[in-house]
């Protein structure tokens, strides 16, 4: 089965053409380039293909999208406020290295080298990031700052983490 990475959501209509603009967490400027289909979710866990027609950075966290179908302001309001997927190999190709989105997938491993499991999401807050994995079946969420990173392993997709006394133990029901 096909998977695909949540990169952020449309969140205007500009221009008179249909062009959305897209937010984005990609981590760096960038433009759908070599992209051919953007997923937009139309309802919960519903990802309809858009193919793209053009798209232009407009700065860090947003670019210019024309969309195959979409040709009036009217349409392309339609779809405002939708959160926008891509398949994932198109995301590797256009996550920045550095960004924490792309830290998608990696393993994570305690000072311990405990598996804990693969990355499933990531969410971004102002002072940390925060990595939701499923921890013997439970939802888990592992800050990663400056005192709990220890190292990422781009080339083994792992990230080494060391966390407070007793975290696991909330997931764990201990």
């Amino acid at each position: 089965m096909e998977s695909y990475i949540h990169i952020g959501r449309i969140v205007a209509s500009f221009g008179l053409k249909g062009e959305v603009i897209v937010q984005h967490a990609l981590g760096k400027k960038t433009a759908f380039k070599d992209v051919k289909v953007l997923f937009v979710e139309e309802q919960k866990g519903s990802y309809l293909p858009y193919f793209i027609e053009s798209s232009k950075a407009k700065d860090h966290d947003e670019m210019y999208v024309k969309l195959e179908g979409i040709d009036t302001k009217e349409s392309a309001a339609r779809i405002s406020t939708r959160n926008v997927w891509l398949k994932d190999a198109d995301f590797r190709k256009l996550a920045g290295k550095t960004s924490p989105i792309s830290l998608l997938g990696y393993t994570v491993i305690t000072d311990e080298d405990e598996n804990l499991g693969p990355v499933e999401e990531v969410i971004e807050q102002p002072h940390q990031v925060l990595l939701r994995l499923t921890l013997d079946g439970n939802e888990a969420l592992i800050p990663l700052h400056e005192e709990t990173l220890d190292g990422i392993d781009h080339e083994k997709k792992v990230i080494h983490v060391v966390l407070p006394d007793g975290l696991l133990d909330i997931y764990r029901g201990q």
